[in-house]
This record gives structure tokens, C-alpha cells and sequence, in this order.
């Protein structure tokens, strides 16, 4: 299938590294200039080299892959931001939500700015990014907004209460986006990861095992047991269904909650 990305231009948020690095890898491999957000620089600027070089061989030499150095929680900066990217990169027509987790424990004993900072880094910054970058795609008559969250806004993760209350938000804003810009040609979807094996997963494992008293393998392998695939998923399946969201075939799908968990959440 031709997935229309060709010469198409994407910016990953947190696509250094994670699931947001196989959706950046992906969409690269798909033909789309993609511009890839994160704190770390040097990391930045190999995983870009990298996917930039992976993308030529799989038969795009001429796309484009940059590394921008973004800290999202900084929400007021983030206008000068999208202009600089505007300015050096181009008119944005794939944006993928994509940031990191906040402390692990469950939904109570958290201090009140615990919660107000996992708010201005996981949520906030993905509303203000689309609003900036929204008006270019309505322009064009087209576009995409594919907004990360996790497994727990369906069946909630003991350990992880914030981000379980906070990517809740996520959902109906992204659903009630959906209806306004449907018209202008553009989709607004959520993307929701069962346990795809990423240096967050590890962490939460780990995390996991020492409440537990578990070792990390003891608790993989337990979570394993409970997953229908009998395995954790990889980030380059996870970036298919994200490419694939973000296609021009994809175009009637919107307002929609996209899995790919290996069948690991239980509701319908």
C-alpha cells in the first residue's frame, strides 16, 4: 500500500528515543521529512544521522531528518519554537504527541506539585503545540494529529496513578479536536502502546519489581504471561501503526483510540 507520505513533513515529539523514535523511523521510511524533539543534543543529533541513513536505504535518500532540542514543560517558549522550526524545517503536516512519564506510585500521596508538573509536561505542551501548528494545516487543507498516551487511560497501571489521571485528559480533548477540524482535512487520533519495549518499560519493570520485591526479569516474565502475543512489542510496530495514521489512506479515520498492545487490555 502507498501510504501518500512522500515529501510529507513531520514533527515527532520525543522522537529521540522510545516509541517516539520507531514512529520517527517509520515515517522517515515512509518518504516524510521528519523533525525529532528531545533534551539530550548529542543523542539528537545521532539518532537523526541514524534514521536519516536508514531512510536512504530504504529508498528515500532525499528525505530530510532534524534533531531540535525542545523542553516541552518550557510551554511559553514553545511559540518561538515552532516558528524556528517553521523557518528552518518547513510547514508541519504530521504532528505526533508524544512525551515522557512523570513519577511512578499510585494515585495518592503526591504532592500537589508533583501533579501541577506532570500537567505542564505531558499534557499542556501537546494542546499548545497543536494549536500553534493547526492553523498551517487548515491552510493546506490537510493534516494529522496523532497523540500518544498509554495502556492505563483503558485499564489503569497500579504504579503509574499520575500518568493514568493525566493522559486520561488527553482522550476527549483529542476526540472533541477531531470534530473541529474534520472539515479543514485534517484527523485527530489517539495512539495507545501496550508494553512495547522501551527503556520507559524497563524502568517501569524495575520500578515494579522493587515495590514488589521482585527481581525486573521476574516481573517480565510475569507480564508476559498475561499478554495474548506471549511477548512485549517492539517500537517498529508500534511506528506501522502510527505511518499508517498518518497516511493519506488513513484519511477517513478520526476521533479514533488506535491500539497496539498485543491484546494485553482486556476491554472491548
Amino acid at each position: 500500500m502507498n501510504l501518500g507520505l512522500d515529501g510529507k513533513r513531520a514533527l515527532v515529539l520525543g522522537g529521540n528515543r522510545g516509541i517516539g523514535q520507531g514512529i520517527a523511523r517509520a515515517l522517515a521510511c515512509e518518504g516524510a521529512h521528519v523533525a525529532i524533539t528531545g533534551r539530550d543534543t548529542a543523542r539528537l543529533a545521532q539518532t537523526a544521522a541514524d534514521l536519516q541513513a536508514e531512510a536512504a536505504s530504504a529508498g528515500h535518500a532525499d528525505v530530510q531528518v532534524a534533531g531540535f532540542a525542545l523542553e516541552l514543560a518550557k510551554t511559553l517558549e514553545l511559540s518561538v519554537f515552532v516558528q524556528k522550526l517553521l523557518a528552518d524545517f518547513g510547514p508541519i503536516d504530521i504532528l505526533v504527541n508524544n512525551t515522557g512519564g512523570p513519577d511512578y506510585g499510585g494515585a495518592s500521596g503526591h504532592s500537589v506539585e508533583a501533579w501541577r508538573s506532570a500537567f505542564e509536561e505531558m499534557v499542556l505542551p501537546v494542546i499548545a503545540m497543536t494549536d500553534l501548528l493547526l492553523p498551517g494545516m487548515r491552510a493546506r487543507g490537510w493534516g494529522r494529529i496523532l497523540t500518544v498516551v498509554s495502556s492505563g487511560v483503558v485499564q489503569p497501571l497500579p504504579i503509574l496513578g499520575i500518568s493514568n489521571s493525566l493522559r486520561s485528559a488527553l482522550v476527549p480533548w483529542s476526540k472533541t479536536l477531531s470534530a473541529e477540524v474534520a472539515r479543514d482535512g485534517i484527523t485527530a487520533n489517539i495512539l495507545v502502546p501496550g508494553r512495547i519495549d522501551t527503556e520507559r518499560v524497563q524502568l517501569t519493570d524495575e520500578a515494579i519489581a522493587a515495590k514488589e520485591g521482585l527481581t525486573p526479569e521476574q516481573v517480565r516474565t510475569r507480564s508476559t504471561s498475561g499478554i495474548p502475543m506471549g511477548r512485549y512489542g517492539e517500537p517498529a510496530e508500534f511506528g506501522a501503526l502510527a505511518a499508517f495514521a498518518a497516511s493519506v489512506p488513513a484519511a477517513y479515520i478520526t476521533g479514533a483510540m488506535l491500539r497496539c498492545d498485543g491484546g494485553n487490555i482486556r476491554s472491548i
